[in-house]
């Protein structure tokens, strides 16, 4: 129901011209005041009208809410009347279309933002350089401007929180699989990252995993993150085989973005056999917990360079079989190299992920990172999903 909601929203800003990034501060509006009355069984009215230039949104809620709650909005109402709230945005000369797929135009209004998001910041730094510059007698101004300067590192926290919250996806409902995710920041208060995933189940019933670990830091290396997968996303809908797909993106995207580098991951699974694809782009070895107790790295290992690398792709692809109670982990190097021991830390993942194999797949990799993580010399950006396909006589 949210997503219709984000649907009807999108087109009618895409029919009036609205720009991508206050179509996404608007969706996300709508959807932190849906979720919580549809999570409870509620309903929420939707109007749109575009009339005299003016694009009108109107959402209808079952009871009015406190108007702290309204100002918090990333795009605020123009008007709040009792349990109706509405926008008005000046509606563009021509339409700008949205994309119909919810994940593909999430990540196109998430782009549009950390784009926005990285321009301020280097017009904030080139300002404060510049005030650096002059005499005393701005002092009294860059002081203040620290102070402002303080409320949007807050404000923009915030913000960012709820967008690495919208690109990290849930696990999508696959039948005969149980998946689960653990993602870990540099920081608590880390507002972004580049380690990202994405997976989605496809037309035929497979289930595709993407895992992206972007060169950088911050913002930047969000939005090259945020690229990589809607690149391989689109890719892998429309249909390319998928031992091309790393391959393909790192060239469809070279043009348009030179300088990005990122380690890539591909995971393409069968859940009613367990007949398993990986294809690996400079990523960490997986690691398959197998029916027996046994834990270990795969052999032959999946091997590859990543998109921006030079000669991008598998050389060679490697095929497994998730047997009924085996478990397959995908991680990022954040998470073997905490303490700068690259072989420390693969020894310590396989004895880890032994100890705690019983473990249901949707709290595991959240127990293993807190036990890699125990102690931290080298802080990085984790992400841990695990595929887990039940016993048979857990299926029946």
């Amino acid at each position: 129901m949210v997503a219709s909601l984000r649907h009807r929203v999108r087109a009618a800003c895409a029919e009036a011209g609205i720009p991508v990034e206050d179509r996404a501060r608007l969706v996300l509006a709508v959807t932190l005041l849906a979720e919580p009355v549809l999570g409870t069984g509620g309903t929420v009215g939707l109007e749109t009208v575009v009339a005299d230039g003016v694009l009108t949104i109107g959402v209808r809620l079952p009871e009015p809410l406190p108007q702290r709650r309204l100002d918090d909005l990333p795009q605020p109402a123009a008007v709040t009347d009792g349990e109706r709230v509405t926008w008005r945005l000046i509606a563009g000369d021509r339409p700008v279309p949205a994309p119909a797929d919810d994940e593909l135009a999430t990540r196109q209004e998430m782009l549009a933002l950390t784009t926005r998001a990285d321009t301020l910041a280097r017009e904030e730094r080139a300002l404060r350089h510049e005030l650096a510059e002059t005499n005393s007698g701005v002092l009294a101004m860059y002081v203040e401007l620290e102070q402002r300067d303080e409320q949007l590192r807050h404000a923009h926290a915030r913000i960012f929180q709820e967008l690495e919250d919208a690109l990290r996806p849930p696990p999508p409902a696959v039948p005969g699989l149980e998946l689960g995710v653990c993602y870990s920041p540099t920081e608590p208060d880390s507002p972004t990252g580049g380690d990202l995933y994405d997976w989605f189940v496809l037309p035929d019933g497979h289930l595709h995993v993407t895992l992206v670990d972007a060169v950088g830091h911050g913002v930047t290396s969000t939005r090259d993150a945020l690229t990589v997968t809607h690149a391989i996303r689109t890719l892998a809908l429309e249909g390319h085989p998928f031992r091309d797909l790393i391959a393909h993106a790192s060239h469809t995207l070279a043009p348009i973005a030179p300088t990005l580098m990122a380690t890539v991951l591909l995971a393409r699974i069968d859940p009613a056999t367990g007949d398993t694809q990986l294809a690996n782009g400079g990523h960490p070895e997986p690691v398959l917990l197998d029916t027996t107790g046994d834990t270990r790295f795969l052999n032959p290992p999946v091997v590859g360079r990543g998109v921006g690398f030079p000669d991008p792709g598998s050389p060679r692809l490697v095929d497994l079989n998730l047997a009924p109670g085996a478990t397959l982990l995908l991680y990022t190097d954040g998470l073997v190299e905490s303490r700068k021991d690259i072989d420390e830390g693969q020894a310590r993942l396989l004895e880890i992920a032994r100890t705690h194999a019983g473990r249901p797949a949707t709290v595991l990799p959240r127990e293993v990172v807190a036990r890699m993580h125990d102690v931290v010399i080298y802080a990085d950006d984790t992400v841990l999903l695990a595929i887990h396909r039940p016993a048979a006589d857990l299926q029946r």
